[in-house]
């Protein structure tokens, strides 16, 4: 029986990747309040996806739950467990969060980040379109998944250092021209973007980079930033150096 949880893959667990409104045999459709997210504490990718509930605002929609050990989180923990345990009969393998869960059936309806995020948008039924940003713009889509590639390869702590200036370098000088990574609209990159930055666990980073900076401070005062705090992680990071 899991013990522990475990961040999720980009490939997220076999078996685990259905889709929301996608294929009619699925069962999945989109529906306030059926739907309940478990987030890993200090995991990248949890923090993407509560900044993203934010600026869709799903908050009141979405559940949500922050799982980190069984001592520390155990009702959390249980109800992951279960949620496992009625998707795949005698699962014995890891907990891995994120994942999404189906309130109705108890079912895990993805651990797989990517596809998580992309249904989420599908979530806003009930919601006034224009009060949210259109995160995932099909005329930046190929953008946005490149930028995210980007950051992943080069804009972490075990990324080669010449690699890793090299694409702050490029970040820095798009900012210093407008005002979000990919132009004057926020989109689903400034969050990939802000989250990359925000977990460079390397002293001062962003010494050179001041557009880079100051994009970080004004998103971390934006509400949907803020309120993702519960995930973030524990220690204060000091890649964002002196103002």
């Amino acid at each position: 029986m899991p013990k522990t949880v475990s961040r999720a893959s980009t490939t997220g667990t076999s078996g685990m990747c259905t889709r929301i409104g996608v294929g009619a045999a699925g069962g999945f459709y989109p529906a306030p309040h059926r739907y309940q997210l478990y987030l890993s504490l200090n995991c990248p990718r949890s923090l993407r996806l509560s900044i993203t509930l934010g600026l869709l605002g799903l908050e009141d929609s979405v559940a949500t739950a922050v799982v980190a050990l069984p001592t520390e989180t155990p009702d959390a923990f249980a109800s992951l467990r279960s949620a496992y345990e009625a998707t795949w009969h005698h699962y014995e393998g890891p907990l891995t969060a994120p994942a999404l869960c189906d309130r109705w059936s108890g079912r895990i309806v993805s651990n797989h980040t990517p596809d998580i995020l992309r249904d989420l948008a599908g979530l806003l039924t009930g919601h006034d379109a224009a009060c949210v940003p259109l995160l995932h713009p099909p005329a930046r889509a190929a953008d946005i998944d490149a930028l995210c590639e980007l950051l992943d390869q080069d804009v972490t702590s075990a990324a080669r250092p010449a690699a890793r200036s090299a694409t702050l370098d490029l970040l820095d000088r798009q900012l210093a021209a407008h005002t979000y990574v990919l132009g004057e609209e926020l989109t689903a990159a400034d969050v990939d973007a802000w989250v990359a930055l925000t977990h460079l666990d390397i002293p001062d980073a962003l010494a050179r980079h001041s557009h880079l900076r100051a994009y970080v401070r004004r998103l971390a005062g934006h509400p949907a930033f803020q309120r993702a705090a519960s995930v973030r992680p524990s220690p204060e990071r000091s890649a964002t150096g002196a103002g």
